[in-house]
C-alpha cells in the first residue's frame, strides 16, 4: 500500500463516511433491482438512442407517444425518495443502472484507483460520429466520485474539474477510463484520470479537486 493511500485511510475516514454532511447515505440495491430491472434500463437506453436517431412517420410518432405516456402512468405511482430507487445503486449493472450515467462496466475498484470500460452511444453523440464534449466531464466526474470512495475518503463534492480534449472521442467504440487519487491535503483530494481507446491512444485526460463535506453541509 502506497504512502498516499496510507494517508488517505486509517484516520477514521471510513467511519467518517457515515457522518458526512447532509448527504444521503446510499446502500447498494439488493439483486441489482430485481431480475428485470437491468432489462428495463437497457430498453430505456435504447429508446434514448432511437429517440435521437430516427425520423418516424406521424402515425408511428403518435403510437410511440401513446406508449410512452402509458409507461409514465405505469411507473408514476412507484416514485420513492432519493436513495431508495435501484437506479444508481445497482452496482452489478452498467452505469449502476442509472440512465444519466454512461452504461459502462467497472473492471477495477480499489484504493489504487478505478477503471471502467464501455462505449458512448448514439444518444451521447454531439456530431459527426463524435461523443458530445459535455459527456466527457460527466464520465470523469462520476469516475472521481467512485475513486474517492474506493480510496476511503468521506463523501466529497467536486471543487473543480478540468478536461483536456486530446483527440475526437468516437461513439460505438470500446473505450477505457481509469483514475486515481494523486494526493490528499486535509479536506482536499486531488484526482486525475485518462480516457483511451483499445490501442491505448489518449483521447482525453482530466484532473479535479474533490472537497470533503463539512458536518451538515449538503
Amino acid at each position: 500500500m502506497s504512502e498516499q493511500v496510507e494517508r488517505g485511510r486509517g484516520r477514521g475516514d471510513v467511519d467518517d463516511y457515515e457522518q458526512h454532511g447532509g448527504f444521503p447515505v446510499y446502500r447498494a440495491a439488493e439483486d441489482n433491482g430485481g431480475p428485470d430491472f437491468g432489462r428495463l434500463v437497457e430498453a430505456l437506453r435504447t429508446i434514448q438512442d432511437l429517440g435521437v436517431s430516427t425520423a418516424p412517420p406521424a402515425d408511428v410518432v403518435r403510437q410511440a407517444a401513446e406508449q410512452a405516456e402509458a409507461l409514465v402512468a405505469l411507473l408514476e405511482p412507484h416514485r420513492v425518495p432519493e436513495g431508495q430507487q435501484p437506479a444508481g445503486r445497482s452496482m452489478g449493472l452498467p452505469g449502476r443502472g442509472s440512465l444519466l450515467m454512461m452504461p459502462w462496466t467497472i473492471e477495477k475498484f480499489d484504493e489504487t484507483g478505478v477503471r471502467s470500460t464501455g462505449e458512448f452511444r448514439r444518444f451521447h453523440m454531439g456530431g459527426n460520429g463524435a461523443a458530445h464534449g459535455g459527456t466527457l466531464p460527466l464520465l470523469f466526474d462520476d469516475l472521481f466520485g467512485m475513486v474517492t470512495h474506493a480510496y476511503g475518503r468521506p463523501i466529497s463534492r467536486t471543487g473543480y474539474l478540468h478536461v483536456n480534449y486530446r483527440k475526437i472521442t468516437p461513439i460505438n467504440t470500446q473505450l477505457t477510463v481509469e483514475g486515481q487519487v494523486d494526493r490528499v491535503e486535509g479536506r482536499k483530494t486531488f484526482v486525475s484520470a485518462r480516457l483511451v481507446d483499445a490501442e491505448g491512444t489518449l483521447l482525453a485526460d482530466c484532473e479535479a479537486l474533490m472537497v470533503v463535506l463539512l458536518p451538515g453541509q449538503p
